[in-house]
């Protein structure tokens, strides 16, 4: 992973990725896209090696026009960390909320990827990864829009990753869905690259194995989380709308 692309990398999980990546020897050069630019303070922290050369780059994914991902046709890896949600009950988003929500967790995604999709067809290593949510495995009171654009893409990294093996490619989309993540701006909170430096490890590690799929803390907690959504899908939602409001995280 020499060269990366890391859409939504100016905060959270995405932040600390290229913090990491900066530390390694054979990284060249890291391009950070965001809707926000990256902050001179977390710009100087992440060159204080040395080493990479990052550039920080300005992009709504809402707009309609792609053209712009043209400019990274050098990349060897890319990873997609984007994306936004806040918990509340449907009745209270807005249409333009849902319209924005799709765009931006769904349709971005697949756009980037399609953008890019030669490399991961090509015979030539490329590594690539999203955040997808453990929202998209289940039903989430609360977060239902969130948990339908993490769905929608959820199956298309595992039916494009088919795809990629009847291709005879040996590269893969790694699928990063994650419950709650500390450190992170996700719902409006405040960046600690501290917090997620080790998840950030982690995700490279499987991207570098190129996995199809982690689910972290998976054995501590999501894998009985989803065995009792998979044997009662209407009670474990029950049990969710309870769990995040007595979470203290709905305002």
């Amino acid at each position: 992973m020499k060269k990366i692309l890391i859409v939504g990398g100016a905060s959270g999980i995405g932040l600390s990725l290229a913090k990491v990546l900066s530390e390694r020897k054979e990284t060249e050069k890291i391009y950070v896209v965001d809707k926000n630019p990256l902050s001179e303070e977390y710009r100087k922290e992440i060159t204080a090696v040395g080493i990479p050369t990052v550039e920080s780059f300005v992009f709504d994914l809402t707009n309609e026009d792609y053209s712009f991902f043209d400019n990274f046709a050098d990349i060897d890896s890319l990873m997609i960390t984007a994306g936004f949600a806040k918990l509340s009950l449907f009745k209270d988003l807005s249409e333009d909320y849902i319209i924005n929500s799709f765009k931006v967790n769904s349709l971005a995604p697949i756009r980037i990827i399609r953008h890019f999709y030669d490399k991961l067809l090509s015979k030539t290593d490329f590594y690539c990864g999203v955040m997808v949510s453990i929202s998209g495995f289940m039903s989430s009171p609360f977060f239902s829009v969130y948990a339908a654009t993490k769905a929608a893409l959820k199956i298309f990294i595992e039916s494009v990753n088919v795809e990629l093996i009847k291709a005879e490619s040996t590269n893969r989309i790694l699928n990063v869905s994650p419950g709650s993540i500390k450190g992170t701006s996700f719902e409006g909170g405040q960046t600690d690259v501290s917090l997620t430096r080790e998840l950030a490890e982690e995700i490279l590690q499987h991207m570098e194995n190129k996995d199809d799929l982690f689910i972290p803390k998976y054995e501590q907690v999501f894998k009985q989380v989803l065995q009792r959504y998979n044997e009662d899908f209407r009670k474990e939602g029950l049990h969710s709308y309870d769990y995040k409001l007595n979470s203290g995280r709905i305002k």
